[in-house]
């Protein structure tokens, strides 16, 4: 009543069901698809030891941690019309995730992204721990945002100016078939360099709130940009506004949607935060900026999960899923893998 005292405008409650359930659902079951992958990554590489008879097969959605691969392995395919079968689960793995990019901006990094969860889980840790959200001073927080984009850009620059021989030569080298055990081994056998890294990491996401999203990870760059040529944007009616400023409080990204009529952000995850927490009814939505048609929020992660388990699923139903790396060329390399370089 304060609310509508103060700006003469007749409030509708919000009746809106609430997303965030539904998305930590979501996050949910993939971060545990992850696990699962992570157990039976385990279990093959364990297989590969001399000293085991066991024959454990690979599972191939380990290949969507092979991003750079990945993208090698689509610029190859553009070039060359044909995928390459070392890691064919990581490119569509790829292709799945940018797919979700187009039709629902960065939502992967909030939807399925499991170093997204985790940085949440940590950063909420955080927070009932300080009781409080650190937010990075403006002046500091863009130049810090801009490494994830340089890293993109050296990423872009070593890759795009290969021709698809070059590209070939590099799928099908010793190094990229076992790249996966070389992931693996980095954290197995994780140095003291390594180590301090990520506990740094660690202690900074539990302060600032998603740190190696917002500053560091180039896959995030890259979804960012691509996002911001989805049609969906969060929409703000400034009408039935009132001011309460409890949508930008949400959002986990520190975007000013209270101040904007709509938010177009390389930064904004669709996380659906800012939505959720409006307490006003047709005042803040997503809405398709050609047609001006609503979305809700159901819809949004109906979409992503079809979109991203249909690619995948397609990939699998084609025979572009298992890799073409048999078991005894595995076996090889791995007795060698320490001495197997770019």
């Amino acid at each position: 009543m304060l609310y509508n005292s103060l700006n003469k405008k007749k409030i509708v409650k919000n009746d809106e069901k609430k997303i965030q359930h539904i998305r930590f659902a979501v996050q949910t079951v993939f971060l545990l698809l992850v696990i699962w992958i992570g157990a039976e990554f385990w279990f093959f590489v364990n297989s590969l030891s001399p000293d085991s008879a066991a024959a454990v097969n690979r599972p191939a959605g380990v290949d969507g941690f092979l991003p750079i691969s990945a993208l090698m392995s689509l610029w190859y395919w553009i070039q060359s019309g044909m995928i390459n079968m070392v890691h064919p689960s990581g490119l569509f793995i790829f292709i799945s995730i940018v797919a979700v990019s187009v039709y629902a901006g960065k939502s992967f990094c909030s939807w399925l992204c499991p170093i997204g969860t985790i940085s949440e889980m940590i950063a909420e840790f955080g927070e009932k721990i300080t009781g409080k959200r650190i937010t990075v001073p403006r002046w500091l927080d863009w130049p810090l945002r801009s490494l994830k984009y340089l890293l993109l850009a050296f990423f872009l620059w070593a890759i795009l100016p290969m021709s698809a021989m070059q590209l070939q030569i590099f799928l099908n080298s010793p190094y990229n078939k076992v790249a996966d055990i070389k992931m693996y081994n980095f954290f197995v056998q994780i140095s003291t360099t390594g180590f301090v890294i990520i506990l740094l990491l660690f202690i900074f996401s539990t302060f600032i709130r998603g740190f190696w999203c917002r500053y560091l990870c180039p896959y995030g760059a890259l979804l960012g940009f691509i996002g911001l040529f989805s049609p969906v944007k969060i929409t703000r009616n400034p009408i039935s506004c009132i001011d309460c400023g409890l949508c930008a409080k949400a959002c986990p990204s520190s975007i000013k949607v209270d101040k904007v009529k709509r938010v177009i952000s390389d930064e904004c995850s669709l996380c659906l935060s800012c939505v959720d927490a409006c307490p006003v009814k047709d005042t803040l939505f997503q809405q398709n900026i050609i047609t001006k048609r609503k979305r809700t929020g159901l819809v949004t992660a109906a979409g992503i999960v079809i979109i991203y388990t249909g690619i995948t699923g397609l990939a699998i139903l084609t025979g572009f899923w298992q890799n073409n790396v048999t078991a005894e060329e595995y076996r090889e390399l791995y007795q060698i893998i320490d001495l197997i370089g770019h």
